[in-house]
């Protein structure tokens, strides 16, 4: 593996992972977020990946390298939370408000692992670009 390759993957790790933090950042916003009906409530969205095995496997000759692709988002299929507030000018005819299936604490672990992630790929990167710089230097005869 060259170290261009290394730097692909760091690259799109930091990519994949930045759609985690604004799909999480987007979650925690919306999650105070109150509703008169299920269908225009905020539903908890999540980022679905995929390793890019098949180039690191020759499978696509003219691709060098492989990583992680973000395929999509999805919308979490928990159920929303239902509350009867009756005094609320958000309430539907029954009486209840519908809030996001957030959950605020998973949402902030989550946040804190994909910030983690995102730091490791960026030393990565940081440190395949000091062996560049090294290699670079032997060249020139240091």
């Amino acid at each position: 593996m060259s170290l261009f390759n290394v730097m692909n993957i760091a690259a799109t790790g930091m990519s994949a992972e930045g759609m985690r933090l604004n799909t999480t950042a987007s979650n925690i916003a919306n999650a105070n977020s109150v509703s008169s009906s299920a269908g225009e409530t905020y539903r908890a969205r999540y980022p679905v990946f995929a390793a890019e095995m098949q180039k690191a496997l020759g499978g696509n000759s003219g691709e060098k390298g492989n990583g992680v692709k973000v395929l999509g988002v999805v919308e979490s299929s928990k159920p929303l939370q239902i509350e009867y507030a009756p005094g609320n000018p958000m309430a539907d005819e029954n009486g209840y408000i519908y809030k996001p299936n957030v959950n605020i604490v998973e949402e902030m672990a989550d946040m804190m692992s994909a910030s983690k992630a995102y730091e490791t790929n960026v030393q990565v990167a940081d440190t395949t670009k000091r062996i560049f710089r090294r290699v670079l230097q032997l060249g020139q005869g240091r």
